[in-house]
């Protein structure tokens, strides 16, 4: 049984705000792009939801992905984690969306992380 969500994304325009709202699905994991722009390595990791993986110096969680309804091919929307190694705090922690990866992107000076696609199985 798939449960259908609201997962609502702010897109702000020039001088105005649009508010967009998507029924969504619930995938069981993700596809991540991960890049570290000093050394050029760039990794596709596909992770279960809960499930933590290490990328040089940052762990990255991956907690919910979701699709929209019916069409999982679709964008994804991806509640993420980032824990650089030495800091207490998380350098990142929210949704990312694929097909927008600059609507709430991931500040780091070295490495860059953006969802590509959810997972079904």
């Amino acid at each position: 049984m798939i449960r259908a969500a609201c997962l609502c994304v702010a897109v702000l325009g020039v001088g105005s705000s649009l508010l967009a709202q998507e029924a969504v699905s619930p995938g069981n994991g993700a596809v991540l792009r991960l890049l570290d722009k000093l050394t050029g390595d760039v990794q596709d990791l596909t992770m279960q939801n809960g499930m933590v993986e290490n990328f040089g110096r940052i762990a990255v969680t991956l907690r919910e992905c979701r699709f929209p309804a019916g069409n999982p091919a679709g964008d994804a929307y991806a509640f993420v984690i980032v824990e650089e190694m030495g800091k207490e705090e998380p350098v990142f922690s929210g949704w990312m969306v694929g097909s927008s990866p600059a609507l709430n992107p991931m500040d780091h000076s070295r490495y860059d992380v953006w969802p590509l696609r959810c997972t079904t199985s």
